[in-house]
């Protein structure tokens, strides 16, 4: 069984879309190897675990560097709770509570 990667919800959605090109295009490919193999077999530099229960893709182009934080649900799902360009060293605490805040209005749908 292949694993399914979602977004929380159409916030979530537009974020990718928002992405530059060339950060779309290795979206799509880390996510066909995460689909494929899953997260954890993926791993560095594409997928790293975080803190907690949250994850992030690894993503780095031309035009920059961007995370996508997220979680793996059981049934082999992932669930991206949000996408950012990065542009400092550490992942911004804005991003993480994002990412929590999101996940916890999901829990409680």
């Amino acid at each position: 069984m292949k694993w399914r990667i979602r977004t929380v919800d159409s916030e979530a959605e537009k974020e990718l879309r928002k992405l530059p090109s060339d950060l779309k295009a290795k979206f799509l490919r880390v996510s066909d190897l995460i689909e494929t193999f899953g997260p954890i077999q993926v791993g560095l530099p594409h997928v790293k675990f975080l803190e907690d229960k949250l994850w992030e893709i690894r993503l780095k182009g031309k035009t920059g560097i961007s995370r996508s934080i997220f979680v793996m649900l059981t049934g082999k799902e992932i669930l991206i709770l949000n996408t950012f360009i990065k542009k400092t060293q550490k992942i911004p605490v804005k991003e993480l509570s994002l990412a929590r805040k999101r996940l916890k209005r999901w829990n409680n749908d």
